[in-house]
């Protein structure tokens, strides 16, 4: 009888009993094993872990997220291996195994989109954005984290460069940015302290990606200027390193411009980075929005309508949920309004609301036009 493809799941954690329950109950029946390393949990963390998990290692913590990732792997006896948070959920799907789906496959590391939601209620799914991510590699095959903040899979070390990866039917729903989670304010004040540490090492130069996580910081922290200067500096390191800086990096630079009002340094600079990426949705949403606050409202319109045309799906950028379908179907509405044509705006509100039921600014706009039907009637 043919051994079965077995799965083992890492995690670190710390003082995480408000999520960790959740997120472990999520993974139980699609893993084989679960390894939790501790970093030095105060709650009852490793209490709850313990019905779950085949093994909780404590680890003195070194200020290296990936350092405490790669003890955790000398652990794990999988022949597959997936990591997630504490403030996560597996969506595994059918078959519940993960080891099922992985069986057969020969690459050796798989892609799974995470879902990462904000604001205050994720239920619906609507306030999200998508990103494809490397969570499955195989065991014993040269994979291990780098970097003390955001770490990341040797993946460059590893894989030859342009290989196809495959996307696995399976999402992990990150609930870790939304305004109520657990902690927010001390992470990202910790996480701030660390990229700053990491910063000031000598090779921090060769490193681009420490300016854009410092960016998204401050960016959350609403410090728009601060972040701009840093995704500037960025940008700068990325060219100089030989490579374009990554279509993320453009989307938070407009994202800080639009915040901060500065639509007009946005145009036409915005269409270089389109240039790039031409298929990443985010940018010709971004793109819309600045045409239209500068009165271009046929050129916004045209944005939208291609906004609708790429649609959401594309995770292999950091996809904002709505930029391809409700929201771009919202402004669209806007634009047929500002172009005096009711009929069309209506029909644009419908197509937002059919995605986005809760979107109350399309509702609202809808009943407008709705009112003015009626009273010209009358």
């Amino acid at each position: 009888m043919k051994r079965q493809c077995t799965v083992s799941l890492c995690m670190i954690v710390k003082d995480e009993e408000a999520t960790i329950e959740r997120c472990l109950e999520s993974a139980r029946d699609a893993v084989d094993e679960i390894i939790i390393v501790d970093t030095g949990s105060t709650d009852r963390t490793k209490e709850l872990c313990l019905p779950f998990a085949d093994r909780v290692l404590d680890y003195e913590w070194q200020d290296s997220f990936a350092e405490a990732r790669n003890y955790g792997l000398r652990y794990a006896t999988g022949d597959w291996i997936i990591w997630l948070d504490a403030d996560e959920v597996l969506e595994s799907g059918s078959p519940l195994r993960l080891g099922d789906r992985l069986e057969g496959l020969r690459e050796a590391i798989i892609l799974v989109e995470v879902v990462n939601y904000y604001g205050t209620a994720p239920a619906d799914g609507n306030f999200a954005y998508t990103l494809a991510h490397h969570r499955i590699f195989r065991n014993h095959s040269g994979f291990l984290f780098r970097h003390a903040i955001h770490e990341q899979l040797n993946v460059g070390e590893v894989m030859a460069e342009g290989t196809t990866l495959t996307m696995l039917p399976v999402r992990v729903h990150h609930y870790g940015y939304m305004d109520d989670a657990p902690g927010a304010q001390f992470k990202s004040e910790r996480n701030i302290a660390l990229l700053l540490q990491e910063k000031a090492k000598q090779d921090a130069c060769l490193n681009p990606w420490l300016e854009y996580h410092l960016a998204s910081e401050h960016y959350r922290k609403g410090r728009y200027a601060t972040a701009l200067q840093l995704l500037n500096e960025g940008i700068v390191g990325f060219i100089q390193s030989g490579m374009p800086p990554p279509s993320l990096v453009y989307k938070l630079k407009y994202a800080t411009l639009l915040a901060m009002g500065e639509v007009r340094s946005m145009w036409p600079a915005i269409d270089k980075a389109i240039e790039i990426y031409p298929d990443y949705v985010d940018l010709h949403f971004y793109k819309g929005l600045v045409l239209f606050n500068l009165g271009q409202t046929k050129e916004a319109l045209q944005a939208f309508e291609h906004s609708v045309q790429l649609g959401d799906a594309c995770s292999m950028h950091l996809t904002m949920k709505g930029a391809g379908s409700f929201f771009a179907w919202f402004y669209a509405g806007q634009c047929y309004e500002k172009l005096g044509d009711r009929t069309n705006a209506a029909h644009a509100y419908e197509h937002a609301l059919a995605l986005n039921k809760d979107l109350k600014e399309a509702r609202d706009r809808l009943d407008a036009l709705d009112e003015e039907r009626s009273g010209g009637a009358a």
